[in-house]
């Protein structure tokens, strides 16, 4: 089956005991047992619930995987898979990642004596370090998040397995719909499903997908161990989202790429990066490897910082807020807001400057857009 039939029908199944044509959402923590031990297949929902099955089966199809595991935020899946390191692993990561992905690493896992270093994986070069240092898990972004490098997964998925290390690939921005990191090589692929493979804004989720049964034990283990867990509600809503993430995703690329094409030719801006635009670094790779450019854009303004705050402030139609993905058009300055916990030294050594914005472009129409950001930019340049 085709995409947009996958995430319709799979995962979906009409409800057998009433014929609810959309599965019900299963609220209760625990679920009767026949005799002790005998269970029709969950006992706690903890340890698993039709709900996160239903999910389940969809997002691993959606990823051409055969395992995929749920969890209650991409943090949490973040977290399940860090969780399965040591005291003298290593994580061999690329250096510009998602701020929370630094901070939990930084602020979490050093105490227990697991040790990164970041390294510039569009650079060739840089994945010598993987050969030199034989990581436990090579972990990257693609698209990164802010700045939409777009690294080349196949080849790091070569070095990672010579090497004898998990590779993992954070999906977030590309989503299932446009990328497929599995195809590519990657043992692991890690979304936030709060973001495109929901699509509204109402729900946090995370999910592992592999075809490694190795790695769907350890991921059940975890959310069941660590009480990583999804919400049966939150698990419904997001297979109700995913039902339209092929049509929202068409919509998303369709309006990135045309305000990234506007912010191209202002005046205002020094950079914008967005991976189908032809002037990206690697925009040969992005057109090779994934089947969309998604929908976010990345731009460095001529202005203060004092003037960038004001101006991602200045935006009617896009709100100021975390998070991306949503119907809805989103911004936000990555070094004061998503970035936040990266040092600022650190983060103008990857290229996160104080007048760096993010946009999560919606599917509303772009030329209304492009119409909200000019007024914006007039509010901040008149002072009002």
């Amino acid at each position: 089956m085709n995409l947009e039939t996958i995430v319709v029908h799979l995962g979906q199944e009409h409800d057998e005991f009433s014929g609810a044509v959309i599965p019900p959402i299963y609220a209760t923590s625990t679920f009767a047992q026949s005799a002790p031990g005998e269970t029709k297949g969950y006992d706690y929902t903890r340890s698993g619930n039709p709900n996160f099955s239903n999910l389940e089966t969809t997002l691993a199809a959606v990823e051409n995987a055969r395992f995929s595991t749920v969890f209650a935020s991409g943090m949490a899946a973040i977290t399940a898979v860090l969780s399965t390191l040591k005291a003298g692993d290593l994580v061999v990561a690329e250096e510009n990642i998602y701020g929370c992905t630094y901070r939990i690493l930084d602020q979490v896992f050093d105490k227990f004596g697991v040790s990164v270093e970041y390294y510039d994986f569009t650079e060739r070069e840089s994945l010598d370090a993987i050969s030199a240092k034989e990581p436990a898990i090579v972990w990257i972004e693609s698209p990164t998040n802010p700045l939409l490098k777009v690294i080349d997964i196949k080849t790091v998925a070569e070095r990672a397995k010579a090497a004898g290390s998990i590779l993992v690939v954070d999906n977030t921005f590309a989503s299932p719909c446009f990328q497929r990191p599995l195809d590519l090589g990657a043992d692991l692929s890690l979304s936030s499903s709060t973001k495109y493979i929901n699509g509204h804004s109402d729900c946090l989720g995370g999910v592992v997908a592999t075809n490694s049964e190795e790695w769907r034990n350890k991921m059940i283990f975890a959310q069941k161990a660590v009480g990583l867990n999804p919400s049966p509600i939150d698990a419904w809503l997001i297979s109700r989202g995913v039902k339209t993430m092929p049509l929202r995703m068409a919509k998303h690329h369709e309006n990135a790429l045309a305000f990234a094409k506007f912010l191209e030719s202002h005046g205002a801006v020094k950079m914008v990066r967005y991976p189908y635009l032809e002037c990206h670094p690697q925009y040969e790779l992005a057109v090779r490897q994934m089947s969309g450019g998604s929908g976010i854009v990345t731009a460095n303004f001529d202005l203060s910082i004092e003037e960038t705050k004001q101006l991602v402030g200045k935006f009617k139609l896009f709100t100021l807020a975390e998070s991306l993905g949503g119907v809805e058009s989103l911004v936000c300055h990555p070094a004061s807001m998503t970035h936040a916990a990266v040092p600022a030294s650190r983060r103008e050594e990857i290229g996160i400057s104080d007048g760096l914005v993010r946009f999560s472009v919606g599917i509303e129409n772009s030329h209304d857009l492009i119409a909200d950001f000019n007024q914006g930019l007039d509010r901040v340049s008149r002072g009002i």
